[in-house]
Formats: structure tokens, sequence, C-alpha cells
């Protein structure tokens, strides 16, 4: 009787032991896994909400500037058929390109009658998106400021800061647009789209790039 209380003793410890053992050993590291695993997938859940907002609001920008580009090409037909007017969109980021000659008179930096018409237009409608910036960039061709305009512009680097800068005041004072919505820069006769070789060419590299940029 005694040796076999002994035995059942001893197996009963063997048997704590091995559930001891399983417990620590086997449960237990199961059981952190499960812990890590639940809170990998609570963050990989959380990433794909975000991704999703952000893919939502993307979308919903892009749609914007796509109307935006719509109500251009139906305001600016004429303009465009008549080649003063390039209107761009492409991946939510719309362009209106200007030649200079429609807003400015030859050398000049003060907008004309009517250039202040042309913008006018396009202000009201690229002011009705208030997510984005509107950037507004000058650039000449390569051909060198002489005379008498030379004492206002040393060079093709003052006339087209200046230019731009005239339009953005015009925007924010004509249409409404929030300063801090607008940006003017001047990039002279280095980005240039056409080749300053041709009459043509030089036409074209005259001009107001105006450019709705995310905030």
């Amino acid at each position: 009787m005694k040796a076999a209380l002994i035995i059942m003793t001893i197996l009963f410890l063997l048997l704590l032991g091995f559930g001891l053992y399983y417990f620590y050993f086997h449960l237990m590291p199961m059981q952190s896994d499960l812990e890590r695993l639940t809170e990998e997938n609570l963050a990989l859940e959380q990433q794909v909400a975000k991704l999703t907002e952000e893919k939502q609001e993307k979308e919903k920008q892009i749609d914007t500037v796509t109307n935006t580009y719509q109500d251009l090409i139906t305001d600016m037909k004429q303009e465009i058929e008549d080649g003063q007017i390039k209107i761009s969109e492409l991946a939510g980021k719309l362009k209106v390109n200007i030649v200079d000659k429609i807003l400015f008179d030859s050398g000049e930096a003060t907008v004309s009658a009517k250039g202040k018409k042309i913008l006018a237009r396009v202000g009201n409608i690229l002011k009705q998106d208030t997510t984005k910036i509107i950037r507004v960039e000058g650039h000449t061709d390569n051909v060198k400021i002489k005379g008498r305009l030379q004492k206002m512009f040393p060079t093709n680097w003052e006339l087209s800061t200046s230019r731009a800068t005239n339009v953005v005041r015009f925007l924010q004072e004509s249409s409404q647009i929030e300063g801090s919505r607008l940006e003017a820069v001047g990039y002279s006769e280095y980005k240039p789209v056409a080749s300053n070789q041709t009459t043509k060419g030089r036409s074209q590299n005259r001009r107001i790039e105006i450019i709705l940029v995310p905030k």
C-alpha cells in the first residue's frame, strides 16, 4: 500500500512537472505570440484605415482639380483656340500657361487692361478650390534687356519676378483670393519650353504659368 502511494505520488509529481513544463514553455509563449499578433493586426487595420482615408481625400482633390480644369477649358475656349492659353491637368496638378503678350505690353510688367480681364476670369475659377496653393511663375526668353527698360529691369530676373508679383497682387485684389494661398516666383530665362533660337520659340518662352499645387 505504501509502495503504491509512493508510485502514485511520483506519477502525480511527474504529471505536474510535465504540465508546468508545457505551460511555461509552450502555452505561455503561444499566449505571448497571440497578443503580439493581435497588436500587429490592430496596427495593420489602423494603417489600412489611414491609407483608405488618404486615398479618398486624394481622389476628392483630383476630382476638384478636374472640375476646375473643365471650367477653365470651357471659359477659355477662344483663348485656347487662338494659342494664347494652354491648360493641362495631370494627376491632380493643374497648370495654366499664358503667353505674355495677352497680359503685358512689350517689356512691361504692369498687367494690361486686356490681361486684367483674362486674369479675372481665371482667378474666379481657381479660387473655388481652397485646398490648393496658387503659384504664379514668371518666365522670359534669353534676350537681354536694353535701352530705357534696363533702368527698371536690369536683367530678365527682375522682369520675370515683377510680372509674377503683379499677377499675384491682381488675383488677390480682383478675385479676393487669400494671400496665404498665393506664391510668386520669377525664373528669368532658365526654364524654357521651346528653343530661343527662333522667334516662335522665344514667344513661347515669354509666359506666365499659374499652377495649382497642394498646400
